[in-house]
Parts: structure tokens; sequence; C-alpha cells
């Protein structure tokens, strides 16, 4: 089942209003191309709906040892890094690719308590420049405490210049559902425990609330 994302209503509200615009244009000034008018209002109204799709996506077994892919995209890091902002630890990162053609709705890739949420405001790196992860503009949102705690990362590109987000510290969220959003695509990284098992390869395409990125150990 496909539906619309809530963020997309305005710009699919404006892509409706181009549309009727450039056929009523092209027929007062030449009703032998209204087809052509017609035709390029429907292609702006498509590349804009595609952006905003939001796909229902039930996730299989919820299980928060399981973590779910957050985003749609390309798995284009896979390596043990020093997480300086909030652990101030070694952790895995594996980090999400999304191009302008993905998905762009971001999911709880486990359920429990926001244990913290910032904003950082900052640059439009290409997403995978080496240090997109740490000076573009991001959210960086820490899912459960303790050692299986997640860190999720939503990272700014050089297209992709608006980050949404709908959760906040203490509030309990569900695993899979939308906890944002980020507008024409970019990156999305996560930092895991070292013990956790990768269930992912460099180069495997990820599918939100699909893709089982991780097993976290038990106890």
């Amino acid at each position: 089942m496909m539906i619309f994302h809530k963020e997309g209503f305005f710009w699919l509200t404006i892509a409706t209003v181009d549309v009727i615009f450039l056929s009523l244009l092209t027929y007062f000034l030449s009703p032998d191309f209204l087809w052509l008018g017609i035709s390029f209002g429907l292609v702006i109204f498509i590349l804009i709906a595609q952006f905003f799709r939001n796909p229902v996506r039930k996730i299989k077994e919820y299980n928060d040892h399981l973590v779910y892919a957050p985003a749609d995209g390309k798995i284009v890091v896979i390596e043990p890094v020093m997480e300086n902002e909030f652990f101030k630890e070694e952790r895995i990162q594996v980090s999400i690719f999304m191009s302008p053609l993905n998905v762009h709705v971001n999911r709880n890739p486990v359920g429990g308590k926001i244990n913290y949420f910032k904003y950082h405001p900052g640059e439009f790196l290409v997403a995978w420049h080496p240090k997109s992860s740490t000076e573009n503009e991001r959210t960086t949102i820490v899912f459960g405490e303790g050692k299986n705690a997640l860190l999720v990362r939503q990272i700014a590109g050089a297209v992709a210049r608006r980050i949404c987000w709908y959760v906040k510290v203490g509030q309990e969220v569900k695993q899979g559902e939308d906890f944002g959003f980020i507008k024409f695509g970019s990156r999305v990284d996560l930092f895991l425990p070292l013990d956790a098992k990768i269930n992912v390869q460099m180069g495997e395409v990820s599918v939100g609330n699909k893709t089982i990125i991780a097993t976290l150990k038990k106890g």
C-alpha cells in the first residue's frame, strides 16, 4: 500500500496547482500543444510524489534485539569508530546513503525510550564525505540506555537541506514507526555496540522496516 508522507502535502499541492496552471496556459496560448503542457506538469507532479512516498511496511517480528533499517538506501560504511558525542567510546558505525530516488522516511530501528536528542546546525557537504557525520547539519537520537543503547544520526547533504524529526527526550517509541524525514535524501548513521552481530554487507541495499541491520546480544 502506498501513501504520501505528511511532509509532502504542501509540495504535492503546489505540484497540482502547477499541472492545472500549465494546462490552462498552454490551452489559451497554443491549444495544439495542450498535450505538451499537461505532460510537463505531470512529470513535475510524479517527481515530487516519488520524493514523498511513504510505503506502509509492517515489521515481521517486533524485537528490540533486532535492529531494523531506519532508512532505505545503500550501505556505505561498516567500521568501528570512536563515537564522541554521547557514548564517548568505540562503536560499530553502519551508514545508509539515501539517494534522491529512495524513500526518505526514517523509522525507529528499535522501540523504547528516547534517552538523548540534539539538533546540530552545520555544513552541507556531500553525504559520502568522511566529515559529513560530524560537520553537516544533523540530529543525534539515542534509543534506550545501557549496553544496548543505539545512536542514530540523521545527516543532511548537498541536496537534502531539511531534516525533520518527531521525537523528544523521554518519549516512548514503537519499533518501526516514523521518527523523522530527510527531504530529497542524504544519509543515516547507526552506532551499535561492538558485540552486535552485523547482518548486512557493504554495498547492500537496505529497506526500512524490512532489512535487519544487526542483532544485539541479550542480557
